[in-house]
């Protein structure tokens, strides 16, 4: 089991450990929070790959909120399928930009309460908007780090959100602003959902393997 007087050492690993692979999509638009913000709402129930062409479809057509609310509902359904639900995210995608033309002037909030309060926008998306775009502490959660922090034993919760809270308490502050961009990564490349491959991990000795069946 994972602990907090292991965090570090398993940090430092991991930060080794995926240099080998491709960061997630997400991270692309890391300097603009805009598309950072769309690109997050883009993945939600998606793989990376299919983010990653709707994203470029869909900025070729627009990059501000500006734009992208001339664009209508079809066209952006278009732009982004196949990604999951594309009908209901491009009614999203319309409503986000005229929230932020509304009442931000066009900018993309940056604190976490105030992302909170657009409709649409999560707390996985609103965190992963502050810490990639905009530099600030959060910590994102989606499916790979509520999985493998709870399969490391590292916390011992049932929804992303109680794993988000469970990490305030227990992960120090620095580590914040790249845990999720560590895990989503580890996630996709060996620590899959079933069959991991435990073989090939450097941490195979202090992993818990809480809920892991099967593994190579």
């Amino acid at each position: 089991m994972i602990t907090n007087r292991q965090i570090d050492t398993v940090i430092r690993t991991l930060r080794r450990l995926v240099r080998r692979w491709d960061e997630p999509i997400v991270g692309h638009y890391r300097d603009d929070p805009f598309t950072t913000l769309i690109s997050c709402l883009l993945s939600l129930r998606t793989q990376d790959a299919t983010t990653r062409a709707a994203s470029q479809r869909l900025f070729r057509l627009a990059r501000t909120p500006q734009r992208m609310v001339r664009l209508s509902t079809r066209t952006i359904e278009r732009a982004i399928y196949p990604v999951g639900f594309y009908r209901t995210k491009a009614k999203t995608l319309r409503s986000v930009c005229r929230t932020l033309l509304e009442r931000y002037h066009g900018k993309v909030p940056d604190e976490l309460e105030e992302l909170l309060t657009i409709k649409g926008v999560g707390r996985k998306t609103a965190n992963l908007v502050v810490t990639l775009a905009f530099r600030k502490d959060g910590i994102c959660v989606d499916t790979h780090v509520h999985r493998i922090s709870n399969r490391w034993g590292y916390v011992k919760t049932r929804t992303p959100e109680q794993t988000e809270m469970a990490l305030r308490r227990l992960l120090p502050r620095r580590y914040w602003q790249t845990y999720n961009d560590l895990l989503v990564t580890f996630g996709q490349n060996l620590c899959h959902p079933t069959s991991p491959w435990c073989s090939r991990c450097p941490l195979e000795r202090v992993c818990a393997k809480v809920g892991v069946s099967h593994s190579r």
